[in-house]
């Protein structure tokens, strides 16, 4: 159980990008329905703080960082125009794991697609939608005025085919619809879906995971909701669904396990982590808080442990 220690930072990189406001509709509409996870970030909220500027800087993956270069190749600075950026990855039975993302924003349909016009790039004709190249191997096109879908061909046309009712959208997929209405409240939140929320788990318990208690506990895993608020310090927060308050349980007692052992050889940022994580089991739910103030974080975000576990 030596790796246990990364429990808090594997959760931190999964839902570090989650500074969200409640879902857009216009969003919504485009996400299909095999999604794996939602994360959502309000570019106003995290601009606010220097303690989610600093977390964002050090664990954006290289992905999402593509993202944000594919709207400044289309003319979009994320940091003044955009006010909320939805990555959504999902399953695709042709092409495997997909990701696109969706950006809302003080941005104007009209004068982007007038700029492509006086560049001379003409767009690709999707059904009913214009698809431009944006750069860095990806495509883009609007769903309305002010919303911006973006990927690589595949996925931007998954998500088209979602937005248009040619394809089932995450209407359809009831246990994550549960999971994001109960999420995006918050000013933070991300949701993963049952197979990446037991993929989650599997990792984040690290080596507590090859114990047989894991392999009955993970198939009773239904999904997670992640939520973190940086209004006074830090304040992280995970729920894990389960089948039963059994599974909970259980859950529960291998993550303390786990914590009880970490924090007998832990030091730096790896006590910090520590000494500031709680978990149990609230009926079906497994339940881990984290909590620091914004000294304690940065000192964290400094350590040697986390910068190891971030790359």
């Amino acid at each position: 159980m030596k790796h246990f220690g990364s429990i808090v930072m594997i959760l931190f990189v999964l839902g570090s990008l989650a500074f969200a406001a409640p879902l857009p509709t216009s969003a919504r509409s485009a996400i299909p329905k095999e999604t794996q996870q939602i994360i959502c970030v309000d570019y106003r909220t995290m601009k606010g703080s220097s303690i989610a500027m600093a977390l964002k800087d050090r664990v954006l993956p290289p992905n999402l960082k593509d993202f944000e270069d594919a709207l400044k190749g289309v003319g979009i600075n994320p940091d003044k125009d955009v006010d909320t950026l939805v990555f959504v990855t999902f399953r695709s039975e042709k092409s495997g794991l997909r990701m696109i993302g969706i950006a809302q924003g003080q941005f104007s349909a009209k004068k982007i697609i007038a700029r492509f016009k006086v560049k001379k790039v003409t767009p690709v004709k999707y059904r009913l939608a214009q698809l431009y190249p944006a750069g860095t191997g990806m495509e883009m096109s609007f769903l309305d005025d002010f919303t911006m879908l973006f990927g690589d061909d595949a996925a931007i046309r998954n998500a088209l085919d979602a937005h248009n009712g040619d394809a089932e959208s995450v209407a359809s997929n009831s246990e994550l619809t549960d999971l994001i209405n109960a999420a995006d409240n918050g000013p933070v939140w991300s949701v993963l879906d049952q197979q990446g929320t037991q993929n989650m788990m599997h990792s984040a318990l690290g080596d507590a995971s090859a114990v047989a208690d894991f392999d009955t506990v993970k198939k009773r895993l239904l999904g997670s909701r992640y939520a973190l608020d940086f209004s006074n310090g830090v304040k992280f927060d995970l729920d894990v669904i389960t089948a039963d308050a059994m599974t909970a349980t259980a859950l529960s007692a291998l993550v303390k396990a786990g914590m009880a052992y970490r924090r007998l050889t832990a030091t730096g940022g790896d006590k910090l982590a520590m000494d500031n994580l709680t978990a149990d089991s609230d009926n079906n739910r497994l339940r881990v808080h984290f909590k620091a103030n914004d000294n304690q974080f940065q000192s964290l975000l400094q350590s040697d442990f986390f910068t190891a576990i971030s790359r």
